[in-house]
C-alpha cells in the first residue's frame, strides 16, 4: 500500500462501485478537493436502465447518471432537470429519467461507444473528476449458488434469495469483458482505491471481476480501502459479518488484496428501519474483528452511522474524513467542503 506524501498535490482517489452509495462518497470527496476517478458498474438490468438496455442495447445509464450529477458543477436547476423522472401517467416515458435518455442518445450518436459519450457529457456537465464506465459494452451478471444452480441477470439473481457462491460477467457479443486503458491507468496511478459502499455481488464485484480491472486492483501500489456495508441485503448477504464481505471479495480475486476496512460499530436502534420502504435491507452486519485481521486487513472501526428517513446510511463526512486521513495528506490541504 502506498502513502500519499506529494506535498501540495491533490490525492488521486479511484472509487469503484455502483448503486446509491457511490454518489454519496463522491460528493464528499469532491468537497475535499480530491482528484477523483469513478469507475461505474455496467451490469445493471433493472428499472429505467434495464428497459433502455433491452430496447437499444446500450450500457445501462442509471448509475452513470447519478455519478455525473454527484461530480457536476452545473447549477442545481440543470441537475434537477437531468435527474427528472417521468410520471407513471406519461406511458411511453413512464419511469425514465431525462438523464438516462440523454446518455443513451449520446451513446448512439457516438457509434454506441458509451465511454466517449460519457466523456463528452462530462465536459458538458462541468464534471470535477473523471467518470469511466467499467466496460464499454453492456455486461451480464451471472451467478452460481451454493446449491450449484445458476442464474443470469442482476434482478433474477437477487430475486432468487439464495446463497451466492460466486459471480462472473459476460458480454452479449461474445467478447471477453475488458476495461479501457484509461480505467487501468487510473487504478495503477492512484494513491487510494475505494470500494463501496454498495451491494457486494451486484455493485462492487461486477467491476472487479472484469479480468484486467481485478488484476490492476491486485497489482496497484495504492491502498485498497473497502467501506463495509452497515446492513445485510436480501438476496445477497443475509447473515454476513464484515469479515464475510471481505472474504468474498478476496475469494473472487484469488488473493487477500483488501488493505483496509472501514466498519461501523454503532448499533442501529431497534425498530428504527422502515422495512417496507427499504425492502431489500435485512439486519445489521455483525462485527468480526478477528475474521478481518486473519485476512491481513487493517481495521478502522467507528461510528459511521447516519439515521434519516427511517433508513440507515453511512455518514458522508465521517467516512470521507477517514479516507482523506488515510491518504496522509498535508495539514495545509484543506478545501471548501465542510466547515
Amino acid at each position: 500500500m502506498s502513502n500519499y506524501n506529494r506535498i501540495g498535490q491533490r490525492p488521486k482517489i479511484v472509487v469503484i462501485g455502483g448503486g446509491t452509495g457511490l454518489p454519496v462518497i463522491l460528493r464528499g470527496l469532491r468537497k475535499r478537493n480530491a482528484d477523483i476517478t469513478a469507475v461505474v458498474t455496467v451490469a445493471d438490468d433493472g428499472g429505467s436502465s434495464g428497459v433502455i438496455r433491452d430496447f437499444i442495447n446500450v450500457v445501462p445509464p442509471g448509475d452513470i447518471r447519478n455519478v455525473l450529477v454527484a461530480l457536476s458543477d452545473m447549477p442545481k436547476i440543470y441537475k434537477d432537470i437531468f435527474q427528472y423522472r417521468f410520471d407513471t401517467k406519461d406511458q411511453f416515458f413512464s419511469g425514465h429519467s431525462i438523464g438516462n435518455l440523454i446518455i443513451a442518445a449520446l451513446s448512439e450518436m457516438n457509434d454506441d461507444d458509451i465511454f466517449y459519450a460519457v466523456q463528452k457529457l462530462s465536459k458538458l456537465m462541468q464534471i470535477d473528476g473523471k467518470v469511466y464506465p467499467a466496460a464499454s459494452v453492456p455486461l451480464v451478471l451471472n451467478a452460481e449458488f451454493s446449491d450449484e444452480t445458476h442464474l443470469t441477470g442482476e434482478s433474477e439473481i437477487t430475486a432468487a434469495e439464495k446463497n451466492i457462491k460466486k459471480v462472473w460477467v459476460t458480454s452479449n457479443d461474445g467478447t471477453k469483458p475488458k476495461a479501457r486503458p484509461e480505467v487501468i491507468n487510473a487504478i495503477m496511478e492512484a494513491d487510494q482505491i475505494v470500494l463501496g459502499p454498495g451491494s457486494l455481488f451486484t455493485s462492487i464485484l461486477p467491476n472487479l471481476i472484469i479480468e484486467n480491472v481485478g488484476q490492476a486492483v491486485c497489482q496497484t501500489q495504492a491502498e485498497v480501502v473497502y467501506i463495509c456495508n452497515i446492513m445485510t441485503q436480501k438476496g445477497e448477504t443475509e447473515k454476513f459479518t464484515d469479515a464475510d464481505h471481505v472474504r468474498v471479495l478476496n475469494h473472487h480475486l484469488g488473493k487477500d488484496f483488501v488493505d483496509t476496512v472501514l466498519v461501523n460499530t454503532e448499533a442501529v436502534p431497534q425498530n428504527y428501519m422502515d422495512h417496507q420502504k427499504y425492502n431489500e435491507i435485512l439486519d445489521q452486519v455483525k462485527y468480526d474483528f478477528n475474521g478481518l485481521r486473519e485476512q491481513g486487513c487493517r481495521v478502522i472501526s467507528d461510528d459511521f452511522l447516519e439515521l434519516r428517513d427511517h433508513g440507515v446510511f453511512h455518514n458522508e463526512r465521517k467516512v470521507v474524513d477517514e479516507l482523506i486521513r488515510l491518504t496522509g495528506r498535508p495539514n495545509s490541504w484543506e478545501i471548501n467542503g465542510y466547515n
